[in-house]
C-alpha cells in the first residue's frame, strides 16, 4: 500500500508538469531581454531572462546580464481580457574586461498580460522597482532601480 501511495504521488505529479505550459518570448523597454517561461501552477510561473542590453562583446570587455522571476495571477481578477499578474525577482551583471564588475538588482514587479484570440500567443505590460546594488573596479554603489517594458509570449506546443 504504501509504495502504491509513492508511485500514486510520482504518476500525479509527473502529470501535473507535463501539462505545465512553457513559452518563449521577448520584451522591450528599460532593455531588450528574451526569456523562457514555464508554469509552476495554473496561476503561477517562473521566467528566466537573458538582458541582450548588457550583452557587450568586444576585444576589452565582456557583460552578460539575466534576471529569474516569480510570476502569480491576481486570481480571479480579468478586466476585458487583461490579466493582472504580480511578482518577485532577482536580476544580476558581470562585466569582465578593462572594468571589472558585478551587479545584482532584487526587485518587485506587477504587469497586465493579454492573451491573443485564445491563440498561443500574449501581450504583456509590466513594471518593476527593488534595490540595485553594483561593485565595480573603482567602487560600490547602491540605488534605487526601476524598469518599465512590454513583451510578447509565445506557448510552444
Amino acid at each position: 500500500m504504501k509504495n502504491l501511495l509513492k508511485v500514486t504521488t510520482l504518476i500525479l505529479a509527473s502529470a501535473s508538469m507535463a501539462s505545465a505550459a512553457n513559452y518563449i518570448g521577448g520584451s522591450v523597454g528599460s532593455g531588450l531581454s528574451v526569456h523562457y517561461k514555464s508554469d509552476l501552477t495554473d496561476t503561477s510561473a517562473v521566467r528566466y531572462g537573458l538582458n541582450l542590453d548588457a550583452l557587450n562583446f568586444n576585444f576589452g570587455q565582456l557583460a552578460v546580464g539575466g534576471t529569474v522571476d516569480y510570476l502569480s495571477d491576481l486570481s480571479g481578477q480579468n478586466f476585458g481580457g487583461l490579466a493582472p499578474y504580480y511578482g518577485f525577482g532577482l536580476g544580476a551583471g558581470v562585466l569582465l574586461g578593462n572594468v571589472t564588475g558585478v551587479s545584482i538588482y532584487p526587485h518587485a514587479l506587477a504587469g497586465l498580460r493579454y492573451n491573443i484570440a485564445d491563440g498561443p500567443l500574449s501581450v504583456f505590460g509590466e513594471v518593476n522597482a527593488g534595490v540595485s546594488v553594483s561593485v565595480i573596479s573603482g567602487g560600490t554603489g547602491v540605488g534605487v532601480g526601476t524598469g518599465v517594458r512590454i513583451g510578447l509570449d509565445y506557448q510552444l506546443p
